[in-house]
């Protein structure tokens, strides 16, 4: 998933057991961040970095969505336990992750196995990519994701 192509639709289970639909965020634009693992150290820092700029991501009316494979009571877990501010989804199938590019090969210590690449898309109101980032470092990462979408408002 690349800027200037249209963000599949979705409907995924959120962090409460109830659907999240995408067409829920039409005319809005948001952020919507894919990660591997609830309670991991790169994914607390990068939910809590994202749980910091929430309250200006909403001034602007932009929703921050996390998505990973993990169960939705899991996510509950994570929410409570780290008092985050932002929405996560489940997608224990990797649907939505198979259509973004995000569920892919991955490596480590020279094991292949297949798995979430850390990526990052800002979505906009006309439901098209506006920007995106793969691979990303979790610490810092939501600064910059916010800087892009402060940005994106001067154009």
């Amino acid at each position: 998933m690349e800027v200037g192509e249209k963000f599949p639709e979705f409907k995924l289970e959120d962090e409460n057991g109830e659907e999240f639909d995408s067409a829920s965020l039409e005319g809005v634009r948001y952020v919507i961040y894919f990660y591997p693992k609830d309670n991991t150290a790169g994914c607390t820092k990068e939910a809590q970095e994202f749980t910091e700029l929430f309250p200006k991501f909403m001034m602007r009316n932009i929703p921050v969505i996390g998505v990973s494979k993990d169960s939705p009571a899991s996510h509950r877990k994570f929410i409570d336990s780290k008092a985050l501010k932002v929405k996560l989804l489940s997608d224990p199938e990797h649907e939505l992750m198979d259509k973004t590019g995000v569920w892919a090969l991955k490596k480590n210590y020279g094991k292949e196995y297949m798995g979430i690449v850390r990526s990052t898309f800002i979505v906009g109101k006309d439901g098209i990519v506006e920007a995106a980032w793969h691979n990303v470092k979790a610490a810092g990462h939501a600064a910059k994701v916010f800087d892009k979408a402060m940005s994106l408002f001067k154009q």
